[in-house]
Order: structure tokens, then C-alpha cells, then sequence
């Protein structure tokens, strides 16, 4: 079950229509493409991912000017990278953060971070541990950034 997932992060120090447009067809592959593409005016989206995103068939729907609310969901994953991540890192070069949105995203985000949305569980569903399974441990993840929590046996 797919469920509050980020399906692709990635970071260029020179973004392009064209590198956009790249990671539009990377996140869907296979003709698994939405069929609306909310995004803002950003000068990003040129005339080389606009025909990019019509021939994957996805129709586009720009928010009005300086309206982040219009896109909740993307400000929220931004907050949360922001809060969660960068707030904490001195991030040394593009390599460097693309790692760390890597271990966030993967091993934090889609496999321990709760989301009350989801009932306290993670995108990738949990198991319950009952006290029988043994001693709560703690598990680094993200660098030691966050952890994990799980039962081990003594």
C-alpha cells in the first residue's frame, strides 16, 4: 500500500526546464503519471517542461500568485524537511544533501516517522511489538539524527 509517500527528491544547484522536466518523467515512469500537475509560477517551468508535461498527459494547474496555500501538501513536506532535516545539518555541498534527503526520506520518513494522518503509523506499516518481544532499543537513523525504536529480545 502506497500511502503519504514522497515519490522523488533530488537537488541541482542550477535547475533547469529541461532538469525539471527530467525529474517529472523520473518520479512517473511507465505511464504512471497523475493526471494534474498543481505547481506555481516558478520562472523553472519553461517551454521545454510544458510540452514535457503534455505529452505524459498530465494537465497543468498553476496557482495563483504568492499563494502557498494553494499546495498544502508540498509546503508541508517542505516544512518538514526544512524542521526535521536541514534545521539540524550543516549540509557541506549538493552530494552531501542529497544523501541526507536520501536516509530522511527512506529509512525516516517512509519507514519510522509517524503520521497522525495514518493512525501514529509510518507510510511503510509497523508491526505492533508487544512487551514480550523484549527491551525497547534504539536505533540511529538519518546519521543519528532520529531514531528508531523497537523491541529486541535480552
Amino acid at each position: 500500500m502506497r500511502r503519504r509517500r514522497i515519490l522523488s527528491v533530488n537537488v541541482t544547484s542550477n535547475p533547469s526546464a529541461a532538469w525539471t522536466a527530467n525529474q517529472i518523467v523520473q518520479a512517473f515512469p511507465w505511464e504512471s503519471a497523475p493526471r494534474y500537475l498543481l505547481r506555481d509560477r516558478g520562472g523553472v517551468y519553461g517551454s521545454f517542461f510544458w510540452s514535457r508535461v503534455k505529452n505524459l498527459g498530465i494537465e497543468e494547474v498553476i496557482l495563483a500568485r504568492r499563494s502557498p496555500w494553494q499546495s498544502p501538501y508540498v509546503e508541508r513536506v517542505i516544512g518538514t524537511l526544512r524542521r526535521e532535516l536541514v534545521d539540524h545539518v550543516v549540509v557541506m555541498n549538493e552530494r552531501h544533501l542529497r544523501w541526507l534527503l536520501r536516509r530522511f526520506v527512506g529509512e525516516y520518513h517512509h519507514g519510522c516517522r509517524t503520521h497522525l494522518s495514518l493512525d501514529k503509523d509510518s507510510p511503510e506499516p509497523r508491526n505492533v511489538q508487544p512487551p514480550e518481544m523484549g527491551k525497547v532499543i534504539e536505533l540511529p537513523v538519518v546519521g543519528g539524527l532520529h531514531h528508531r525504536y523497537s523491541r529486541r529480545a535480552a
